[in-house]
């Protein structure tokens, strides 16, 4: 079984940076693209970004574009989002989430791409 743990969230205020981090211990994530959604109370969980096994590709969610970045360290086993010009509509729990597929990096933004999920960070931006 897969275990990710997300760590980084916290408190920020509007325009604040944050970098949020997946590893996953015990595990090998060299071959699978990654990615981060995030979940607010009563809404679907929703892509944010994801990149490929290697780096080379990445994918934004619109509403993050220019803002974020994912990165990742495969010799470190890690997986960042780096966040700028954090908004108050940000405030989320940020999931960290490994493809279900080895070596394919997915063609959809769908949930249903990624098989294994850490617990969350939550992240508040005050206005």
């Amino acid at each position: 079984q897969v275990r990710l743990v997300e760590s980084g969230g916290g408190l920020v205020q509007a325009g604040d940076s944050l970098r949020l981090s997946c590893t996953a211990p015990g595990h090998s994530i060299s071959i699978y693209s990654m990615a981060w959604f995030r979940q607010t109370p009563g809404n679907e969980r929703e892509f944010v970004a994801a990149i490929s096994r290697s780096g080379g590709s990445t994918n934004y969610a619109d509403s993050v574009k220019d803002r974020f970045t994912i990165s990742r360290d495969n010799a470190k086993g890690t997986v960042y989002l780096q966040m700028n010009s954090l908004k108050p509509e940000d405030a989320a729990v940020y999931f960290c989430a490994e493809a279900a597929r080895a070596l394919i990096f997915p063609s959809t933004t769908a949930r249903e791409e990624y098989a294994y999920w850490g617990q969350g960070t939550q992240v508040n931006v005050s206005s």
